[in-house]
């Protein structure tokens, strides 16, 4: 079993109403999870968000906390509800209604990583899935919803950015020749988990920063940004993806030459993002 259900690096104080959160970059994968796999050490890691969590590491030296999963996507997803369970994976679990996600393998605890490869040869009891749910999944989600919580005492506003990272190939779909390939794609599920405002601003700290961005396709946002996303309450969520080709070598799994100054560069996006939230009048000081 992985180790810790999360990691939560805080700022030495909290100034902005942003926090950053990576649910998909852990990486402990337990000798017993990997002998219960049908995948080798290399293969199972496929569908991990490598390395996000040192992109976006710079967050608490601009006053905002960094929310990290401790489990690996592959033992347990936590951009899915704790509700999305896989009959095809978990024994004694009923039909769902049809939903794509759970359909395709990658439920809450996922039947299969990137490129369809099963995990598993056979099933999961459901009490060992619901374990998963309640030693992971929950812990991770309790933190997370406390640190927004927090956001809205303090400055009246929330703002979760939501750090993932795409495969190359995610972009072949909408890349056009003659057109530079998009890099960062921006989440925020049509206008329907943030504010166009912030998302305008987001956007255009990485355009700063000499990246091409989308938004909304091929990545509209999962459970994070469909669950915590309530603008009119203001609260916002907005997923980011990276191109993984910008800072590592896919196929190895190790950082490429460009990591470092992917590093620096995201660091002046974190910057600019948390001074967004730093400028949220606080409700105390306007009494």
């Amino acid at each position: 079993m992985p180790k810790v259900a999360y990691q939560l690096i805080a700022p030495v104080k909290r100034t902005t109403s942003v926090v950053f959160a990576s649910p998909h970059s852990g990486r402990d994968y337990s000798r017993r999870f990997l002998q219960r796999s049908i995948l080798d050490e290399h293969t199972i890691r496929s569908s991990e968000d490598a390395f996000v969590d040192k992109l976006f590491a710079a967050a608490p030296q601009y006053g905002a906390p960094l929310l990290l999963a401790g489990a690996p996507r592959a033992f347990i997803d936590l951009n899915r509800s704790a509700d999305e369970l896989d009959p095809a994976l978990i024994s004694d679990v009923r039909q769902p209604a049809h939903n794509p996600r759970v359909a395709s393998g990658l439920g809450v605890v996922p039947r299969v990583v990137a490129g369809g490869r099963a995990i598993y040869s056979g099933k999961l009891s459901r009490i060992e899935a619901l374990n998963r749910i309640d030693t992971y999944w929950r812990p991770y989600h309790a933190t997370l919803q406390k640190l927004l919580r927090e956001s809205l005492e303090l400055f009246g506003e929330a703002i979760l950015i939501d750090c993932h990272s795409m495969p190359h190939e995610a972009m072949d779909g909408i890349a056009r020749a003659g057109v530079r390939r998009p890099e960062v794609v921006l989440g925020d599920r049509f206008g329907a988990s943030a504010s166009a405002e912030i998302v305008d601003r987001i956007e255009a700290a990485f355009a700063a920063a000499g990246l091409n961005v989308v938004r909304n396709a091929p990545f509209a946002g999962a459970f994070t940004a469909q669950h915590y996303g309530r603008p009119l309450r203001r609260q916002h969520v907005v997923q980011i993806e990276i191109d993984r080709s910008l800072y590592m070598n896919e196929q190895m799994i190790r950082p490429n030459g460009n990591f470092k100054a992917m590093q620096t560069l995201l660091s002046g996006v974190i910057a600019e993002i948390s001074d967004m939230g730093s400028a949220t009048e606080q409700p105390l000081a306007a009494e």
